[in-house]
């Protein structure tokens, strides 16, 4: 959005500009000249010196510019002088500049285009932002690689040191160039707190897609990145430990990085496909850990019965949910809420993802017979109190936890069922004999992820009562003042509405009724008909209790859930 700048504090001297135009070529913080000067910030402040030079003054990078305003720009121009061409006429040029004071880089352009350039003012970070939407992830290091360029390698530091062995093959993978390209992915995918990065091969091209909040999105990428494929591919293997020579299987590794002082683990999978290899990286921010049964979400009504089940003496836990749910997260929050000096914890993972102090953790590792029934056969000689296992997938492992609960230890799992209440008939399926079902879980948690709406632009509205879902809230339904939130988008959610994530939920708890229904191998359906009558909340309950709260929209419940 552009403005004349119009303003209610005073105008910069000649001066006060002067000042100011040696902070910006210094690159100095301008936090003091703005103190100094009373201003309110660094930004009012440079909006006044655009008023002051009669200049005007991009207040965001949201705004629509023709995509032929960059045809025929030098992008090195760009990147050179961080500035950014938004609008073009006969013989002029409108160019976004964040030191005005910088005249080499405006005749620069001015030489370069043969046009008049007629600068508008602009903060550092919105020219920045300007040129990561419209020329994409890796522009800058790809114009390096074209023009055979060295450069800086970022912010992104390995923890690990590559093998050497291994670069006899990859030259051109560890090129600085390329280094920093790869780089600059990994560092823009943790800055827009992507869940996982997408890198694909497919005939148009290389394809770069971000997981944000549950949902993927897909990245601009300047269509010079295809011809870098082979090296970016190869430098991810170099980072990940695997074998850059094999192209026909697929390979998993781990990288552990440092990003701007932020201790990062990236989980990489590659598999050969098609137009060449695909890779997915699973980004685990140790910097965010926040382990808390309370922070995740979870109604208060849940969250007292979620409390007890994790604290008795023996007995089995399950949490159910397709992948990607939180299904860890929830398991390590109940783990840090009753871990003690008192206990001993010992978990059975595939893979580990994060570390947690004072709990004892297993890699699985099935290539050499190390599986999750081989590890709770071995876990329990180790006189635990609570074991952990990953995930019930198998009849052996379902044995084995039911046993492990029979004699007197807690244990926590996870299913993929779509309910609470189809996890009884999953271990059923599997083998497990209905009487030791029922006699040994507990309480089956269900959860779903759903996203948050951004606090700095949701707006409120009214929906018309056939807009909404049949099974809406009958009581609101009817209500003429029923008032929602949605989605609008802004710079702080990356233009999307919505800001991060949390669970909805139901919790089955084990009565006698359901023990009984479930020895006479009762549905699914009937089960979970009982647990409503005894005051189970459904996740689709759960999700309009927080849609009406103003957390979260009915698209996204409707996205996540079925109608019960």
């Amino acid at each position: 959005m552009i403005s004349n700048s119009k303003g209610m504090h005073p105008l910069l001297d000649s001066v006060q500009l002067r000042q100011l135009a040696d902070c910006l070529s210094l690159g100095d913080s301008l936090e003091t000249l703005a103190e100094q000067w009373s201003f309110n910030s660094p930004l009012e402040l440079l909006a006044t010196s655009a008023r002051s030079m009669n200049l005007d003054w991009l207040e965001s990078d949201s705004g629509d510019f023709a995509p032929e305003t960059l045809e025929g720009f030098p992008a090195k121009l760009i990147h050179r002088h961080t500035v950014f061409p938004i609008e073009r006429g006969t013989g002029w040029l409108r160019l976004a500049v964040s030191n005005p004071f910088d005249f080499a880089a405006i005749d620069s352009v001015a030489s370069a285009m043969e046009v008049e350039v007629r600068p508008v003012m602009a903060a550092h970070d919105t020219v920045q932002k300007l040129i990561k939407r419209h020329l994409g992830v890796g522009s800058e290091t790809i114009d390096g690689l074209i023009a055979l360029q060295r450069q800086q390698s970022g912010d992104v530091e390995m923890l690990e040191g590559i093998d050497p062995d291994s670069l006899e093959d990859a030259e051109e993978a560890q090129q600085a160039s390329v280094v920093g390209l790869v780089n600059e992915i990994l560092s823009e995918a943790i800055q827009a707190r992507a869940s996982d990065i997408h890198i694909e091969s497919q005939e148009a091209g290389l394809k770069i897609r971000h997981r944000i909040d549950g949902v993927l999105q897909k990245q601009p990428t300047p269509p010079e990145m295809n011809q870098f494929r082979a090296a970016i591919i190869s430098r991810l293997k170099i980072m990940a430990k695997m074998n850059i020579a094999e192209k026909r299987v697929p390979q998993d590794g781990r990288i552990k990085l440092r990003v701007s002082g932020r201790e990062i683990d990236v989980r990489v999978s590659i598999i050969p496909m098609l137009h060449g290899e695909g890779v997915v990286m699973r980004v685990l921010d140790k910097s965010n850990l926040k382990f808390s049964l309370r922070g995740i979400g979870m109604p208060e009504s849940v969250y007292e019965k979620f409390q007890k089940l994790i604290r008795l003496p023996h007995g089995i836990v399950l949490v159910t949910g397709p992948t990607g749910s939180g299904k860890t997260t929830t398991l390590y929050s109940a783990l840090s809420e009753i871990k003690s000096e008192d206990i001993k914890i010992v978990t059975t993972e595939d893979p580990i993802e994060y570390q947690l102090e004072g709990i004892n953790q297993i890699q699985v590792h099935t290539k050499v017979g190390l599986s999750f029934a081989a590890c709770l056969r071995a876990i329990l000689r180790h006189d635990p109190d609570v074991v952990l296992v990953g995930e019930i997938r198998d009849l052996e492992t379902a044995e084995n936890a039911t046993q492990a609960s029979l004699t007197g230890h807690l244990v926590f799992s996870t299913l993929h069922t779509n309910d609470s209440a189809s996890a009884f008939m999953r271990l059923c399926d599997m083998g497990v004999e209905p009487f030791l079902v029922a006699s040994t879980v507990e309480g089956v948690l269900a959860q779903r992820l759903v996203r948050v709406l951004c606090d700095d632009c949701k707006e409120q509205y009214q929906p018309n009562s056939t807009d909404l879902p049949d099974d809406f809230p009958v009581e609101h339904r009817l209500d003429p003042k029923l008032t929602l939130y949605r989605p609008v988008g802004c710079e702080s959610c990356r233009r999307t509405g919505y800001h991060g994530r949390l669970g909805i939920y139901e919790l089955l708890v084990t009565n006698e009724e359901i023990r009984q229904m479930m020895t006479q191998t009762g549905t699914s359906n009937a089960i979970k008909q009982v647990a409503i009558q005894n005051g189970m909340e459904t996740m689709r309950m759960d999700g309009w209790s927080k849609v009406l709260s103003g957390v979260t929209t009915i698209d996204e419940i409707v996205r996540v859930t079925k109608a019960d």
